[in-house]
């Protein structure tokens, strides 16, 4: 005896095209496949909202890393290093 599993879905949210599909050994957890003119952008494991599937398809600028050494500066160095 198997576990049922949900049925693959396919609906629109705004103009992007979302395709839920079950994931392999889970009964009720989705894949949310995000398509905008047939492209694949992204995937969610929730229900994706129109604001999301904007961030897939024009994600914000991220900073460049920062060396660590740099940034790190531990504490203030003793006077008398002798004492």
């Amino acid at each position: 005896m198997s576990i049922p599993t949900l049925e693959r879905k396919r609906f629109m949210v705004g103009k992007y095209e979302i395709i839920a599909q079950p994931i392999p050994n889970s009964a009720h957890m989705l894949r949310y496949n995000v398509f905008v003119d047939g492209n694949r952008i992204g995937a969610l494991l929730s229900m994706p909202t129109e604001s999301d599937c904007r961030f897939l398809e024009n994600p914000p600028p991220v900073p460049p890393l920062k060396i660590f050494r740099v940034t790190h500066r531990p504490g203030r160095p003793r006077k008398n290093p002798a004492a």
